[in-house]
């Protein structure tokens, strides 16, 4: 059994150091589905996991790429604190079923827009913006959205993090998955934890496996993912992202 926690840590970190998400969004639904743990416990394994720097051999890949913008990154990072703590306080005191239906349908929004769907819908030629400097409190947002995502479904926040980062800022996808990957870096997701802990949700029994797991998977997902193409890179995320709103739609 705790080889397949260290497996399931892998995967996750593949996922992580591939689309810059922390790994939650596939540790989560595993917990549930495999090991049989409730929802609560399952986010609050997932968010514990994610404190320590389980990303940062993938940081280093992206950075030696020149793909990380800090500056915005660190922000981002601020506002993923402040917010993964309502989050946690909603999971717990909340149903979470209309919250989890409008976030998938943010998710597949994004995944039609990375595979191009709207631009099917446009007249004209498609004009490559360049990236948006942003101001602080425009990345804080950013980062405080993400953080409430994280805290209530223990995800790391760069499945929203990428995205707001492509859409709004412009950035290219692996510059965006780089920046957020560096973001979720720091404890961000402390006071979730803290939120799960005291209302009795929290177990390390078995974190301390899935960290191991994430530190290995990370490290080859960045490998894989700055060897691809931008635009089979872009492609790739747009239908990771639908998979992902179709299980929350489904499940």
């Amino acid at each position: 059994m705790l080889i397949a926690y260290l497996i399931l840590g892998v995967s996750a970190g593949v996922l992580s150091g591939l689309f810059g998400i922390g790994g939650g969004i596939l540790i989560v639904p595993v917990l549930i589905t495999v090991f049989g743990m409730d929802v609560l416990h399952a986010s609050a394994t997932s968010l514990a996991a994610l404190l320590l720097p389980v990303g940062i051999l993938g940081v280093v890949g992206y950075y030696k790429a020149g793909l990380i913008q800090w500056r915005s990154s660190a922000w981002i990072s601020a506002g993923l604190l402040c917010g993964s703590a309502l989050g946690a306080l909603l999971a717990v005191h909340a149903p979470t079923a209309i919250l989890e239906r409008s976030y998938a349908a943010f998710l597949c929004y994004s995944g039609l827009n990375y595979l191009g769907f709207f631009k099917l819908l446009k007249r004209g030629p498609v004009i490559e913006q360049e990236r948006r400097e942003g101001s602080i409190a425009a990345f804080l947002v950013v980062g405080f959205a993400a953080g409430i995502i994280a805290g209530l479904f223990g995800k790391g926040g760069g499945i929203v993090v990428v995205p707001m980062l492509m859409g709004i800022f412009h950035y290219k996808p692996k510059e965006a998955t780089g920046t957020s990957l560096a973001a979720l870096q720091l404890p961000v997701g402390l006071p979730g934890v803290l939120v799960y802990a005291r209302h009795g949700d929290l177990n390390l029994g078995n974190v301390g496996w899935i960290v191991g797991g994430l530190v290995v998977g990370t490290f080859f997902g960045t490998k894989l993912a700055i060897g691809l193409k931008p635009a089979l890179f872009k492609n790739a995320y747009g239908i990771f992202l639908l998979g992902v709103a179709l299980f929350l739609l489904l499940r």
